[in-house]
């Protein structure tokens, strides 16, 4: 019964989002429709069904709308940051910019980010002050990335502030209101935010590291690109460690290495032979207990046991 619920909770997710980009102007459909359609894990929208169930909700109907909105402004962020990143592919399919430009892909992000409010608008506050401190910490962290990748300021106290606003604050809010709209306490809602964050973190721990060794072809999108940018959490431990070559960032390594052939390449062996991955191995799996442990407070159940395995899930990943 409980898979049938969310197997159902999701496909409705799906469902929404794909009729609220509807419009007669047939470049942001297409556009729009494009990115949504391209797949994706769609953990943030799961999250928010999950902790609604967790928390003793009944009509998971009744969060469908927000949990399409987070997944909505997570899509809108990825139109965006292929723009800046210059990345060609998206979840194996060619990026919205490099197929209708880079106009009409700021366009189509930014027409994503409108719909949000409308799925929002019917929830009233708290739950748009919810979503909406959330997307402030998510353009933060994106400044604060960029900042970091055009003067190569980074180290590991930076990188964390960067991912704990652009990741790991849409999984807190994904958790925090789920938990909310089921009538949590204040207590059980606190426990569902660390959940997210600690969720969040490891997740984009993970990334980072796939950005080293993935496979571009199994992601769906080009991998070094943070490397080669100086950015990531390998990126910043190879700064803080002294290790991998870096001195003043890796932009300067980037500029050093300009002339050799293939230099991200060779950049990436750098990171993978001064012992950064493993580390950032090490504290990923840290994060995934930390939030393993921050589900003390919910009684046991399959939707427990599933927030459970979604850490296995996130840790383990290989794309």
């Amino acid at each position: 019964m409980f898979d049938y619920l969310i197997g159902e909770g999701m496909e409705a997710v799906e469902e929404t989002l794909e009729q609220v980009v509807s419009t007669d102007i047939e470049t942001l459909q297409d556009a729009s429709v494009h990115i949504i359609t391209s797949g994706g894990k769609r953990i943030r929208p799961r999250l928010v069904l999950l902790s609604y169930l967790a928390c003793g909700g009944k009509d998971l109907a009744d969060v469908y709308d927000l949990a399409a909105a987070v997944e909505m402004v997570h899509t809108a962020t990825l139109v965006h940051d292929d723009i800046n990143d210059h990345s060609d592919f998206r979840r194996g399919k060619v990026a919205v910019h490099k197929k209708w430009g880079r106009t009409f892909a700021l366009l189509a992000g930014d027409f994503l980010f409108t719909k949000v409010y409308e799925l929002m608008a019917p929830y009233g506050n708290p739950y748009n002050v919810m979503m909406s401190q959330a997307c402030v910490k998510l353009v933060e962290g994106e400044t604060l990335q960029a900042h970091a990748a055009k003067t190569g300021e980074i180290d590991r106290e930076i990188y964390k502030k960067i991912i704990a606003r652009k990741t790991a604050s849409l999984f807190e809010v994904s958790m925090i209101m789920g938990a909310a709209r089921a009538g949590a306490s204040d207590e059980v809602i606190e426990s569902m935010r660390e959940y997210g964050y600690n969720l969040g973190m490891a997740f984009q721990l993970v990334d980072d590291i796939l950005d080293v060794i993935g496979d571009a072809e199994e992601m769906g999108k080009p991998v070094g690109l943070d490397v080669a940018q100086g950015r990531g959490v390998v990126v910043a431990e190879g700064v803080a460690n002294g290790s991998g070559g870096y001195t003043n960032g890796a932009p300067a390594a980037v500029a050093q290495q300009l002339e050799d052939d293939d230099p991200v390449k060779k950049m990436m062996d750098r990171m993978r032979d001064s012992g950064a991955l493993e580390l950032a191995k090490m504290q990923a799996a840290e994060m995934g207990e930390r939030a393993r442990k921050s589900l003390k407070p919910l009684a046991e159940s399959n939707i427990k046991d599933a927030l459970d395995e979604l850490v296995d899930m996130v840790v383990d990943r290989s794309k």
